[in-house]
């Protein structure tokens, strides 16, 4: 009987809140529980529903405007936050006008109608931002599954003492010191496959992994599922597969870093310096030349293209995801992104610029390789890896393009991933070449 409620539970744990029956069941209860507060053979009710109406529709169209015109939500935000925002100060309203004239039943309904209300708010920015994929990752409060260094060292000892690998890899936070950028970040976290827990510990290469703007950390294991696609790569290559370092790329005084050394710190120095030198130093990874990749989703993805084109040296292999042809701050025009984050100067813009680093440095970058994928629906994106793609293969890259069906979400950026990590594997040297690829590949 455990046995069977551990299993019930567990797949219970597992269950989407982004998707499918749950969202839709709170949805639905939501609505009936103001429906059931709803008293329409009051005259005086139904004056004071339509005021309620009518101002809470007026309170989430200002704010939608005020956060549109201040930029502070994206550009390609969904309606349903709005809508469920809209929905939540209603059921606000209904249980503050109504309260003397509710019975203590239907202040209940009413109470748990707001707080439903909150929740399918709160519950359609999730889908959006995809923070919380599971029953779990809400519940732990984390939105991956972390572990803390004494499990990691439990891990460790069970190996010494068995010999055998566990199962799956594990995610940890962490903190990344800013040694040579003094760049102040928030926590970043790692991703140790199988295999780096054995006893003759092999040297591992690694994968950066960058959010998007705005973005954290943690996006790639929460939305991106990374370590979960990182999990099935080890089941299938006997517990190998690369560790993933997912740093703070923004920082702490910006959302939007597009990692550059700017007024709001040393970005770049910080991504091409200090954290490949604690993967080597404090996770045991590969030194050797080639050995580590770059990849990221979004403005992520100009990030890791941009890092390995200005240090080669570093990332000989990177990956963008849903990533446009150059920086750009927030929502700004190029102007207002060369004075905010450049300092006003076009020359370093440009040093940042793809297309014109392949335009100044023809067949200069041989040693390099780069997958590029988007969505067919995210036009801008999609038409930024067709420009590179090419552009990338004419000055000597190795490179790999797939435009497959999808958006400017997690959903295709956890596919991206999936679809590139064997050829990634290969570039850095963990696995053999793989015999297909989904995507088209060129070799200068």
């Amino acid at each position: 009987m455990l046995t069977l409620w551990h299993t019930l539970w567990f797949g219970f744990t597992q269950t989407s809140i982004i998707t499918g029956w749950l969202p839709i069941t709170f949805e639905v209860i939501t609505i009936l529980t103001i429906a059931i507060t709803v008293n329409w053979k009051s005259r005086r009710y139904r004056r004071s529903f339509l005021v309620g109406l009518g101002i809470s529709a007026a309170v989430t169209f200002i704010v939608a405007t005020v956060l549109w015109l201040t930029s502070v939500t994206p550009p390609d935000i969904p309606p349903w936050p709005y809508v469920w925002g809209f929905v939540f100060l209603l059921a606000l309203w209904i249980c503050i006008s109504e309260w003397t004239h509710l019975n203590r039943k239907r202040r209940v309904i009413s109470i748990l109608s707001v707080v439903l209300a909150l929740a399918c708010t709160l519950g359609a920015i999730n889908v959006f931002t995809e923070t919380f994929i599971t029953v779990y990752r809400l519940g732990s409060l984390q939105p991956e599954q972390v572990v803390d260094q004494q499990q990691v060292n439990d891990m460790q000892q069970q190996v010494n003492a068995t010999g055998k690998l566990p199962s799956h890899g594990v995610v940890f936070e962490t903190t990344i010191p800013p040694v040579q950028s003094d760049f102040q970040t928030r926590k970043a976290y790692v991703y140790l496959p199988p295999a780096w827990f054995a006893t003759k510990k092999p040297l591992l290469p690694t994968i950066v992994m960058l959010p998007g703007e705005p973005g954290s950390a943690a996006d790639w294991s929460s939305g991106g599922t990374a370590d979960e696609t990182a999990d099935a790569f080890a089941a299938a290559h006997n517990g190998l597969a690369p560790i993933l370092v997912m740093p703070d790329s923004n920082g702490i005084k910006t959302v939007d870093s597009e990692c550059v050394n700017s007024q709001f710190g040393n970005a770049e120095t910080y991504l091409a310096v200090d954290v490949p030198a604690y993967a080597i130093n404090q996770l045991h990874a590969s030194p050797a030349a080639g050995a580590m990749a770059i990849a990221g989703l979004s403005a992520g993805g100009t990030c890791s293209m941009i890092l390995a084109l200005n240090h080669p040296n570093v990332y000989q292999t990177f990956a963008s995801y849903s990533g446009f042809t150059a920086p750009q701050y927030e929502n700004d025009t190029v102007q207002q992104t060369i004075d905010i984050l450049f300092g006003g100067s076009k020359s370093k813009y440009e040093a940042a610029s793809p297309i014109t680093i392949f335009e100044t440095s023809p067949d200069g970058f041989g040693q390099l390789s780069g997958w590029f994928e988007a969505g067919s629906d995210d036009t801008e994106t999609a038409d930024a890896a067709r420009i590179l793609q090419p552009l990338a293969a004419k000055a000597g890259i190795s490179t790999c393009v797939l435009i497959r069906p999808g958006g400017h979400d997690f959903e295709l950026w956890s596919q991206a991933f999936a679809d590139s990590l064997p050829w990634l594997s290969w570039q850095i040297g963990l696995t053999s070449q793989p015999k297909t690829e989904p995507a088209k590949c060129v070799t200068p």
